[in-house]
């Protein structure tokens, strides 16, 4: 049993030394992913998540042009608009998060989409919080911790991509406690994610870029 004297630094681990098949490289920063979540329904395979950058990758992880190929899909006039891997919603809502979508393969945090557009020489000017959008991501985080589905009262109104309980009575039950538990989550969430914003933990980012 080894012990470490008093005075004594305890040897700090790179995270390199953690990379293995099973922990294959970031697209975005090149450290080693790591496990998240497993293999649930709605999803192309296991998340795991870069404990540098915070990039969350479903499934395979490809390279860089791989995932600025799926960062350009998001890309609104020169401003990126991502669900936040890094908020605060996505912490405590885990596999219940509202980011976590059918289609989803890359999870953006900021820093991953700096990392990411300084690989063809552009740089982010500005990242804002978008109040409707971030309020609406940790309103349905919460309902989805009620729910046996994902994401049923956004995919409803067309908002996100639902993924339905897969028995019809676990379906109406989803439809009453969304109706039921909508306000009362709501005034849930409009006050924590105004405490995330402050923290710049918000669940919704536009981040305008521009070529150096």
């Amino acid at each position: 049993m080894s012990s470490t004297r008093a005075g004594e630094r305890t040897p700090v681990v790179p995270l390199e030394a953690g990379a293995s098949p099973d922990n294959p490289p970031c697209p975005a920063c090149g450290e080693p992913l790591f496990g998240w979540l497993d293999a649930r329904p709605g999803l192309h395979g296991p998340v795991r998540r870069c404990e540098s950058c915070g990039l969350g990758v479903v499934g395979a992880a490809h390279g860089s042009a791989d995932a600025l190929a799926a960062l350009d899909q998001l890309d609104r006039d020169d401003a990126i608009r991502i669900v936040n891997r890094a908020s605060f919603a996505a912490w405590f809502g885990s596999a219940g998060w509202a980011g976590l979508e059918p289609e989803s393969h890359y999870l953006f945090t900021p820093e991953a989409v700096r990392r990411l557009l300084a690989n063809r020489d552009q740089v982010v000017t500005s990242a804002r919080w978008m109040p409707g959008a971030g309020i609406a991501s940790i309103w349905q985080t919460l309902l989805n911790g009620l729910t046996f589905g994902h994401n049923v009262a956004l995919g409803a109104f067309g908002r996100a991509t639902a993924v339905p309980a897969r028995r019809p009575w676990q379906r109406r039950l989803d439809a009453l406690i969304s109706v039921l538990a909508a306000i009362p989550a709501l005034l849930v969430a409009v006050p924590l994610e105004l405490v995330a914003a402050i923290f710049r933990r918000g669940a919704a980012i536009s981040l305008r870029f521009k070529l150096l």
